[in-house]
């Protein structure tokens, strides 16, 4: 956790509401950091419902393994997540140290430890001392509290310069439902499902399988549509709880993904997966600026993915918009090495509003004085059109700094 804040922090946070059958505590348990929260306790009431994502990383930590084993039985009664160690790479002894903390877990929540999910993020490699921690969840249980979600957000972070936390209302069946999210990440982010670690909240009634289904839709256009430094984390863990509480006050309980029922509250979720992803990459480790890379013409959707995500991991690319130089060459580089149908002189660029490159070269009508003007923003958009077909997608990154080597030069130490 840096001590300056990222520049494109929110400038505001929301007031976060309670979510019925939702109560949450943390804890200093000095695994890494001394002098601030690193631990994190989810309680929910029976019959909340669960659905997840993860890393597909083949590298994974020993929580996600944990969690996927325990996502088919679709329920939930807590959640432990720790930072400062990531329980990765960790062996025998990682997943001794998840057995121990979902036996304690279950023990504090009055649960099956099928019912437990667990998230570590931090340092890979260094085994996790559970027993340092899971004496003290029966202690968080007890003291948990619907409206700690800012504080949750604070427990998990790392080399996150800002808490994430976001909240929404949607309408499902003529009944008001809320929705709240938390989210972690900062480097190592290139998801392939979700980010580092995000935990989404509602009191809706809805069913594990359909959670499931608008989960994994959800996120091909929000956390896999983001990076910062093109690296996949072995942690990567996005799980959805449903309490169903607000069956209570008449809302309809959701059994069928093609419920139309459903629309409002899935542009609700959208909505939050896709701004906890766009607030993770606003605190790209030294990020500086946020640039959005929009790919138009391609042969087929996915290629334009592809073609869009090479842009946004390209060093040169990051480095150039860091340093504030329109440097339309690099994306051209960027294109031709996505391996993807490309023709050069069918190549538009923009940044911005304004078009520096056209049918395969520099514009006629380029201004290095109004695009250098542009380059100065917090924000920048990076548009470029095939010309092949009506393939499209939009991808988010960061800028590279200097920072960003000081941040992961120093990680370890």
């Amino acid at each position: 956790m840096s001590t300056t804040v990222s520049p494109l922090a929110p400038k505001r946070y929301p007031k976060m509401p309670e979510i019925p059958g939702v109560r949450i505590a943390t804890a200093e348990a000095g695994i890494k950091y001394k002098g601030r929260t690193d631990l994190m306790v989810m309680v929910f009431d029976e019959g909340t419902e669960v659905a997840g994502v993860f890393t597909r990383s083949k590298c994974p930590s020993a929580p996600v393994d944990f969690c996927r084993q325990n996502l088919p039985g679709g329920k939930a009664r807590v959640l432990v997540v720790n930072s400062g160690n990531a329980n990765a790479f960790t062996g025998k002894k990682g997943r001794e140290a998840t057995a121990l903390e979902a036996k304690a877990a279950a023990a504090a929540a009055g649960c099956k430890e099928n019912e437990v999910f667990l998230a570590s993020t931090g340092v890979i490699g260094e085994p996790l001392a559970a027993d340092i921690f899971s004496h003290l969840l029966g202690d968080l249980v007890k003291r948990a509290e619907p409206g700690a979600w800012k504080e949750a957000a604070q427990a998990i972070m790392t080399t996150d310069t800002y808490p994430k936390y976001l909240t929404a209302k949607a309408d499902l069946g003529g009944v008001e439902i809320t929705i709240n999210g938390i989210a972690k990440g900062a480097g190592m982010i290139a998801p392939d499902m979700a980010t580092m670690l995000s935990f989404v909240a509602t009191d809706a009634p809805i069913a594990a399988p359909v959670l499931q289904d608008m989960l994994s839709k959800g996120t091909a256009k929000t956390f896999n549509a983001v990076t910062v430094d093109s690296d996949t984390s072995t942690s990567d863990t996005l799980l959805l709880f449903a309490t169903g509480k607000a069956a209570e006050r008449g809302a309809p309980r959701i059994t069928d993904p093609k419920d139309p029922r459903l629309g409002a509250f899935r542009r609700a979720l959208n909505r939050i997966l896709k701004q906890l992803a766009l607030q993770v990459v606003r605190d790209g480790e030294g990020a500086r600026k946020m640039i959005e890379v929009n790919v138009t013409g391609a042969k087929s959707a996915r290629s334009a993915k592809r073609i869009a995500l090479s842009i946004a991991n390209s060093p040169l690319v990051k480095t150039a918009v860091a340093g504030e130089d329109a440097n339309w060459g690099r994306v051209v580089m960027a294109v031709g090495k996505a391996g993807e149908p490309a023709d050069r002189d069918l190549l538009t660029i923009w940044f911005g509003e304004h078009r520096v490159a056209h049918q395969g070269e520099r514009d006629p009508d380029y201004s290095e004085e109004a695009v250098s003007a542009y380059m100065k923003r917090d924000d920048i958009v990076i548009t470029v059109d095939l010309g092949l077909g009506r393939g499209k997608a939009t991808v988010w990154t960061c800028d590279l700094t200097k920072e960003y080597v000081a941040i992961n030069g120093d990680y370890r130490s």
